[in-house]
């Protein structure tokens, strides 16, 4: 629970909340009630879960009128930089706990709260605004005049990539309810229509908001401009109770049950849900897991990012097999071994379409990673046993007899290179134009640590993998360390070219020792890594992707999106990283409750603080390289929590035990 009282950190306004709906759609903003973004919303939905999404409500103009004056519920930026009206003044307090909060007070006796959540039941956002007395004031006091609460609902229609303009085309025709309880509109032809059910009254009055001013867009380098259509008005007395409006996409509501109590009905519902949860980090996780086709999938993160295989995979880890949610860690298993084609799985699906892209040499090996951590619960039948090991089985033959991109266990000393040119295949993935910014097309160091965990992980129920695993794994202990650090390199036969290295000091080298169900290095050597990567590339909110000490080394990932791509994984701090970090960090010292300790003080403390800052309950993308560290990316990442919850489970000592 993030919470944030008077004196207001003005630096806080712009932290970010989110809500989702399980299906791809969420609903998402700041603090400070500002959108900064394009994807700020209060209806954004997947027309195609979890994909197709669509902005339908990007937000409201909300305001008070009491005693001759009027008293702003929400806040907006203009061009060029404009704020208006401004809330602060009248904003107490916000919190996440149950759900996005606000608590404003306008003179001595008027506080108004407004909450915003989505239920996960039905797909609603469901707003509410209630007046109660200030604390100074005698409940016996007399009850104030009207207090009318008026809402302007701000609508676009367009796929949320995009941004809208006024134009001609726009819809603003309303649909109201016999009992003018419900007012729908399609602002176009092809887009859902939306749905308000209400207990005030709604009074139609077309307009346009123009220029909207999106920052976050801004500093990326965007188009940051935005016009928003309002059909009408909404009108509540706050004096008579609650106000509520509940947006969807479909028509729910019953003409037998009013909109406050199916409000009512839906927040105890939802509350109840939430509760449930064992802690902070697992109520956050859940929002990761969405719906795709009849089964499950987990978004890599929001606001813009769909499923990926290699982040499914690394992220399930912790958001659901070491939470102990394993029916939706076998769904989502299934789901993608259905996936298979030429011993690989995708990497990607697109918004748009079915065909997935096969662009990743990892992301099927991480498949057999927390294949191999489902399996070590014993929750798997024996039919999802079978079928799991079947899908494994395949994987390490796809890559033993070669597949896409020269994927391809050599032949001269078992390890696995791959790679073309153009093509970016690991997941330091950045591309600007036609240039890959990170190629390492040869043998990369964590894509060996995976390909002989995954021939470990199969020998365990096929030993005809053995011994390609114990061939691997010596040629990995005789050609990846390097002399001049003790050390390991990031890449070898770089270009496909024999005996070519690649010293950059990246963090890819720690899969060798934390992160993996195998080590492949102990005792000094495994010091020697953990110990390098530390010196150069630790910061608090994770693992800088190149040392400061590079040449190539980008400490602020900011500006336009070639610049941004460029910086992505030559500096740019990832928390994902943390967790094999701290797992290795463990192995070499010795899992006592001392180091653990430690490891929980120096390491995960830092990940907590953050969790009150940019994407409120968690983790971000990435960080600045430099201090201090400011959070970029997307703000609510899955492998980032996914990795925090992971390590924290193995910290409590819940694990398995560290090899």
């Amino acid at each position: 629970m993030t919470r944030i009282e008077r004196p207001l950190d003005t630096t806080r306004l712009e932290d970010e909340w989110l809500e989702a709906d399980g299906f791809g759609g969420f609903a998402s903003g700041t603090v400070g009630t500002l959108r900064t973004r394009r994807y700020h919303a209060l209806l954004l939905t997947a027309t195609r879960a979890p994909g197709g999404r669509m902005v339908l409500v990007n937000g409201v103009e909300a305001w008070l009128e009491a005693d001759g004056e009027r008293y702003p519920l929400s806040m907006q930026r203009y061009e060029p930089d404009v704020l208006y009206p401004d809330v602060t003044e009248n904003l107490l307090e916000f919190t996440t706990e149950p759900w996005p909060t606000w608590l404003f007070q306008f003179n001595a006796q008027t506080l108004v709260t407004a909450e915003v959540f989505v239920s996960k039941a039905t797909c609603e956002t469901l707003l509410r605004w209630r007046w109660q007395r200030a604390p100074a004031v005698s409940q016996t006091a007399s009850q104030p005049g009207a207090l009318i609460l008026k809402v302007r609902p701000l609508l676009s229609g367009r796929d949320y990539h995009a941004l809208h303009h006024e134009n001609a085309a726009f819809n603003f025709s309303a649909q109201i309810s016999s009992d003018a309880s419900c007012a729908s509109w399609q602002p176009y032809g092809d887009v859902p229509r939306i749905h308000v059910a209400t207990n005030g009254s709604y009074a139609h009055a077309p307009d346009w908001y123009r220029n909207f001013c999106y920052v976050r867009e801004r500093e990326r380098g965007l188009d940051f401009s935005e016009d928003l259509a309002t059909p009408g008005v909404f009108s509540f007395d706050l004096a008579d109770g609650e106000a509520v409006m509940m947006l969807s996409v479909s028509d729910t509501i019953s003409a037998n049950v009013s909109a406050a109590s199916r409000a009512a009905t839906l927040s105890e519902i939802e509350q109840q849900r939430r509760h449930a949860f064992g802690s902070r980090l697992q109520r956050s996780a859940d929002a990761y897991v969405v719906q795709r086709n009849e089964g499950r999938t987990i978004l890599a993160g929001f606001p813009w990012f769909t499923d990926w295989g290699r982040d499914t995979f690394i992220a399930m880890r912790g958001l659901l097999i070491a939470a102990g949610r394993l029916d939706a860690a076998e769904a989502i298993l299934l789901e993608w071994a259905g996936t298979l084609s030429e011993g690989m799985l995708p990497n990607r699906f697109p918004d748009y379409g079915d065909a997935p892209e096969y662009n990743s040499v990892d992301a099927s090996l991480w498949f057999i990673v927390a294949v191999h951590d489902y399996l070590a619960t014993g929750h798997a039948g024996a039919a999802t046993r079978a079928r799991l090991q079947a899908a494994a089985e395949a994987i390490l033959t796809g890559y033993t007899q070669g597949t896409r991109f020269n994927i391809k266990a050599s032949t001269e000393d078992g390890l696995l290179c791959a790679g073309v040119p153009g093509m970016q295949l690991t997941w330091m993935d950045a591309k600007v134009g036609d240039r890959v910014v990170t190629p390492r097309i040869g043998k990369p160091v964590e894509v060996q640590a995976l390909w002989i965990n995954a021939l470990r992980i199969a020998t365990t129920w096929n030993a005809q993998w053995q011994q390609p695993a114990g061939r691997a794994l010596q040629a990995f202990h005789e050609r990846f360390l390097d002399p001049s650090t003790q050390a390991l390199f990031d890449n070898i036969d770089v270009d496909h070219v024999s005996g070519a290295v690649d010293c950059s000091i990246r963090p890819n080298q720690i899969f060798a020792v934390g992160g993996l169900p195998f080590a492949l290095l102990e005792g000094a050597a495994a010091r020697a890594v953990v110990d390098h990567v530390e010196s150069h590339l630790l910061t608090p909110l994770g693992l800088r992707t190149l040392a400061p000490t590079d040449p190539a080394y980008r400490g602020r990932y900011s500006g336009a999106p070639y610049e941004r791509d460029g910086a992505y994984h030559q500096g740019t701090v990832w928390p994902w990283l943390l967790g094999p970090f701290v797992e290795a960090w463990l192995r070499v010292r010795g899992n006592t409750d001392d180091v653990r300790r430690q490891a929980r003080t120096r390491f995960l403390d830092p990940l907590y603080a953050h969790l009150d800052h940019a994407g409120l309950d968690h983790v971000s993308e990435i960080a600045d390289g430099d201090a201090p560290h400011t959070p970029a990316g997307t703000p609510f990442q899955a492998w980032s929590l996914g990795e925090l919850l992971r390590i924290e489970h193995l910290l409590a000592g819940l694990d398995r035990h560290i090899a």
